[in-house]
């Protein structure tokens, strides 16, 4: 009985964090500039304050827990497409980020460490498919595949916290990360297809 009570215990947690995580997108939802206090998830959640402190944490960790749930869903996202292509990697990025613009701008503005938002994905995938790139001969052999994905991903951090301050739009902010991505896959082309990863980059307007 012992492994099975602790089973439920376990899935009792994760739903409780589950709800205080639904109840802190609503409550940013409904209204993206009030102050997000422990009492009101709790409230919103039908938790006690305690339980918000101890299954997510401080302030901090709640914006870390959205983040980690934009990630969770980007993974999915990408699963379903079986998504192995660097611009798609990148467009599905965007797309999730723009897709709930209250919670994201929010989260990004107010996390101390926002800078890693895209450490595990979109970078993870970036790196996959990056090096399947290389494996294909897209990319020139001696071409670190993980280095060349940090550089995609960093940019791509760029362009989210520039359009979190509103400096660009939403195509705009889709425009300068693809830009990042056509640049890097250009640099490493391999010479038969320096034309072909050129391309992009000779058509582009401005971004």
């Amino acid at each position: 009985m012992e492994p099975v009570e602790g089973g439920l215990r376990e899935q009792h947690k994760a739903q409780r964090r589950i709800r205080i995580l639904d109840a802190t997108r609503e409550l940013l939802r409904d209204s993206p500039e009030s102050v997000i206090s422990t009492e009101r998830i709790a409230e919103l959640a039908e938790v006690a304050p305690a339980t918000v402190y101890n299954l997510i944490g401080p302030r901090d960790k709640i914006w870390e827990a959205l983040a980690a749930g934009f990630m969770d869903e980007l993974e999915r996202r990408l699963a379903v497409l079986g998504a192995d292509d660097p611009r798609e990697v990148v467009r599905s990025t965007v797309r999730l980020f723009v897709g709930d613009p209250v919670v994201s701008r929010r989260m990004v503005r107010e996390w101390e460490e926002s800078g890693l938002v895209l450490e595990r994905s979109p970078l993870t995938q970036l790196r996959r498919a990056m090096a399947d790139a290389r494996t294909q001969g897209l990319l020139r052999a001696d071409i670190d595949t993980d280095a060349l994905a940090a550089v995609v991903a960093t940019s791509c951090v760029g362009a989210l916290h520039q359009w979190v301050a509103a400096l660009i739009d939403d195509d705009r902010f889709l425009a300068r990360a693809l830009f990042a991505l056509d640049v890097a896959l250009a640099a490493a082309a391999a010479d038969p297809y320096c034309e072909q990863l050129l391309a992009p980059l000779r058509t582009r307007g401005a971004v």
